[in-house]
């Protein structure tokens, strides 16, 4: 009987662990609060939500650490882990959203769990006007969510035999592959360059215009792939502030946004000068096939619905065409990449006419598919794309060559295992499941289209942002449906499978 608690002791043991390096973090932005004290709001009261939180984040970490007794931590411990971190760090990381911007607890932890999943999503407006150690709080949570928050404590906090499991149990943000042996290895590898990716965002941010405090929260959020920004109008405000240098902030954020939706083990290769890292993979390929493929498309759509060339011709100008040309090209890289890394930028609103019908379908498509395996970006991810197509391709064959053709999916020259298969298989049943009950949740509580209710869900399950329902109505929305989205973004953000083991009674003895 009693062995049937060691796995439930382990856990709540290494959350304890968690909540007590969380503890930490979230004082962070208590430093915001003294660099602008007197503007914005800052004050007591910003550095007092803060330190509240915090406070509770060690106390509820210490007695969970010294009331529960670490044992051996498995692969089913290690997934209970990583959903119950989240669904605690998003808890106690709404309580400055609430003490500061006076929101209702669930819009606070509405607003955490977008954070920390970098899905982007928000119920917040005038965040030009708002306290600016909230809006570096919700920066920094995308941030800590990007590479995965857990990732991080392990190079801290844990030297059990199980830590390799919790490494894996984020598994569509830190690859299998390790670019050096050692757990602790590969994870300082990771970060390492993550926080050089950041750091040299942020520099370009500032050299490009922008105050010290855009720079440093944009860098944050667009390396994260997550999409929040210190402006109601999103990257736009640059272009409407009168910033000279607004389509070069742009292209730089493109930039680091595709750098963030790539492969962090290509990085690493990049780095050691194997710059055929860039091709040498099935999925990479795929993934510039995609980005090309969509941005065409989008281009050509809206060039002939506008008729561009027809404009073009008449007014024989050839700086103008070059003009119209260049902020067509830039408007919808910026789009595609943003929303295909999850990061949910906008330079443009995506609901608006300036985006033809084809492309706002297209965006959902996008919004499904994601960025790379190992990478910040969510969504279902272009390797098991490339999975599930082979597999098509396979049982084809098989049709029309032989039934009994023994056939094996073969990736990068490896045979791929059948549970990859199988588990990629799952993944998207699930992952089409959830967002067929959350739009049908959504159209039936709220007065949006079905349009606009399926968008929600593709959206807070791919980890993306925007999408068809408009920032207003989202946040008078239906609590019923900020529920079904908040359980959205938690089971995009750790690929479903640990979500639903909490829901496994066996799981947890």
């Amino acid at each position: 009987m009693r062995n049937r608690f060691v796995r439930i002791n382990s856990v709540l043991h290494f959350i304890g662990t968690l909540l007590i390096n969380f503890g930490i973090i979230i004082l962070i932005p208590v430093i915001m609060s003294f660099v602008f004290w007197g503007k914005y709001g800052e004050g007591w009261q910003t550095v007092v939500a803060f330190i509240y939180p915090s406070i509770l984040s060690f106390s509820l970490g210490f007695l969970l650490k010294y009331s529960f007794k670490h044992g051996k931590m498995d692969i089913t411990g290690s997934m209970l882990i990583c959903s119950l971190s989240w669904i605690v760090f998003s808890a106690i990381g709404a309580i400055p959203f609430v003490m500061i911007t006076n929101v209702s607890y669930l819009d606070g932890y509405f607003e955490a769990m977008s954070g920390l999943s970098t899905t982007g999503i928000t119920i917040f407006d005038n965040l030009d006007f708002m306290s600016r150690s909230i809006l570096f709080w919700r920066a920094l949570c995308q941030w800590l969510g990007g590479l995965g928050i857990l990732s991080l404590f392990l190079i801290v906090v844990f030297s059990s035999g199980g830590a390799h499991h919790i490494f894996g149990a984020e598994s569509h943000k830190i690859v299998s592959n390790r670019p050096k042996p050692g757990m602790f290895s590969t994870v300082k590898i990771l970060w390492g360059i993550y926080l050089l990716l950041t750091g040299l965002a942020g520099l370009l941010f500032f050299i490009e215009g922008m105050t010290i405090f855009d720079a440093i929260c944009h860098a944050l959020t667009t390396t994260g792939t997550g999409g929040f920004s210190t402006h109601s109008s999103s990257t736009a405000y640059f272009q409407e502030a009168g910033y000279q240098n607004y389509k070069l902030i742009e292209y730089t954020m493109t930039l680091f946004m595709l750098l963030g939706g790539i492969n962090f083990l290509i990085h690493y290769r990049i780095l050691t000068k194997d710059i055929g890292a860039l091709w040498d993979s099935e999925e990479i390929r795929v993934f510039w096939k995609l980005i090309l493929g969509f941005s065409l498309l989008i281009m050509i759509n809206h060039i002939w619905q506008n008729d561009f060339f027809f404009v073009l011709i008449k007014s024989r100008n050839l700086h103008d065409i070059f003009v119209k040309l260049e902020s067509i090209f830039r408007h919808t890289i910026f789009q595609v990449i943003s929303i295909i890394t999850s990061s949910g930028f906008i330079t443009k609103d995506i609901n608006s006419s300036y985006f033809p019908a084809m492309a706002k379908q297209l965006f959902l498509i996008m919004m499904l598919i994601g960025g790379c395996v190992g990478s910040t970006s969510g969504g279902f991810k272009v390797l098991r794309i490339v999975i599930l197509r082979k597999l098509m391709c396979r049982e084809l064959y098989k049709m029309t060559v032989s039934s009994k053709a023994r056939t094996p999916l073969i990736i990068d020259g490896a045979i791929l295992p059948n549970d990859e298969v199988y588990r990629a298989g799952a993944l998207f049943f699930f992952w089409l499941f959830l967002i067929f009950i959350g739009g049908a949740i959504t159209a039936a509580l709220t007065h949006q289209s079905a349009w606009q209710s399926f968008s929600g869900m593709f959206s807070v399950m791919g980890n993306i942002g925007p999408c068809y329902i408009s920032n207003q109505d989202l946040i008078n929305i239906n609590p019923i449906v900020k529920v079904v989205y908040i359980f959205g973004m938690l089971a995009g953000r750790l690929e479903i499978l640990p979500v639903i083991l909490l829901f496994k009674r066996k799981a947890w003895a």
